[in-house]
């Protein structure tokens, strides 16, 4: 007969104190946070994935001020738990954006789309908010804690939307051995429990997860979103082509479709006018922003799938049916649980002492 040496409850408290630092930084029960996605990240979805345990961030994206102070006002009146605001540094009315956070009292706020400035860092700071920054290389997590931004988020290119160009686990064996002041997230490709402990185990704090919610029942995304999401597989979702290194393409990570090539259309058209001299270098890679906009409103709100942008993380294929958030978040949460016990398992007798002596300390 075979007698189980695992105290209960061993895996459970080993994950608790992996993530406590990211818990603590979120106030949340668990450092699961919520991917910002454009027209997704709303305040069902992110109430829903505070409501359950995580750290649901709204995706402010292209919203005036009003619409932004509407929508922190809905997702209070659906949630009493910790939740953040994402703000693109690129948007030409941040300050405002960032004012209306601070009139909110928005506990965190993330700034994407590039390095923010210091004024910003300090004016959300001195509006008691906590800071959370992209650092896509260790120069700039550097500069940005040197800046006084609280948190670091790391995200590797197999994230959905517009990446970078280096694997979330070059990122992570780059970032987190050399920061230490600030907690650090990590974010792209992760859609499973053991690739959450892999993470914690290498010193990150947390996890941000966006592809996964897309298909949570809460999720506004249509259903014709969902379904593409739910049928494709991690090679579905590739990494839209820079075609002339006169007008500098950000790389898009989406499901192929018509709509892929009719980026590259447009990017040719774009290429074609700047050449003449119809165009400037900024304003055609704003058309470009304005094609994903659009596209990406067609699809997750219109469910055009064919044309629109289905933007998707390589861990799309974990996706396989429509979820209640709750569920999802419980699900990762059990299976990081089971990576822990099947390590513990794994350990001569002595070590599983040790390892249970130092989970409980």
């Amino acid at each position: 007969m075979t007698v189980s040496t695992r105290p209960p409850g061993t895996a459970r408290l080993r994950l608790d104190r992996l993530w406590s630092r990211g818990c603590a930084f979120l106030g949340s029960p668990t450092a699961i946070m919520g991917g910002a996605m454009t027209w997704v990240s709303e305040r069902t979805l992110v109430s829903a994935i505070s409501n359950a345990g995580g750290f649901g961030v709204l995706a402010c994206g292209s919203m005036s001020p009003d619409r932004l102070a509407a929508e922190i006002a809905g997702t209070r009146a659906l949630t009493d738990r910790p939740f953040g605001v994402n703000l693109i540094n690129l948007h030409p009315d941040l300050d405002r954006l960032v004012e209306v956070c601070v009139e909110h009292r928005v506990g965190h706020v993330v700034i994407a789309g590039g390095l923010p400035a210091a004024g910003t860092v300090k004016r959300i700071k001195d509006g008691g908010a906590k800071v959370m920054a992209f650092a896509p290389a260790l120069v700039i997590a550097r500069r940005l804690v040197r800046m006084g931004v609280d948190a670091l988020i790391i995200e590797g290119s197999e994230a959905g939307g517009h990446i970078g160009p280096v694997a979330t686990s070059v990122l992570a064996q780059e970032i987190l051995p050399e920061v230490r002041e600030v907690p650090v997230f990590v974010a792209g490709g992760i859609g499973r429990g053991e690739a959450i402990v892999s993470a914690l185990e290498v010193g990150a704090a947390g996890v941000q997860i966006g592809t996964r919610f897309v298909c949570a029942t809460e999720s506004i995304a249509h259903p014709n979103f969902k379904k593409a999401f739910i049928r494709a597989s991690a090679r579905d979702a590739q990494a839209s082509v820079q075609l002339d290194p006169r007008l500098p393409v950000i790389p898009v990570r989406a499901l192929v479709n018509e709509g892929t090539k009719r980026f590259m259309e447009t990017q040719r058209a774009l290429i074609a006018r700047l050449g003449a001299g119809e165009i400037t270098r900024d304003a055609a890679q704003l058309e470009i922003e304005h094609f994903w906009a659009g596209a990406l409103r067609r699809a997750v709100i219109d469910g055009d799938v064919e044309t629109g942008s289905l933007m998707a993380g390589q861990s799309v294929g974990m996706v396989t049916r429509e979820q209640p958030t709750a569920e999802i978040i419980a699900e990762l949460a059990d299976q990081a649980e089971a990576a822990l016990l099947r390590r513990f398992a794994s350990l001569p007798l002595r070590a599983r002492s040790l390892e249970t002596g130092a989970a409980q300390g």
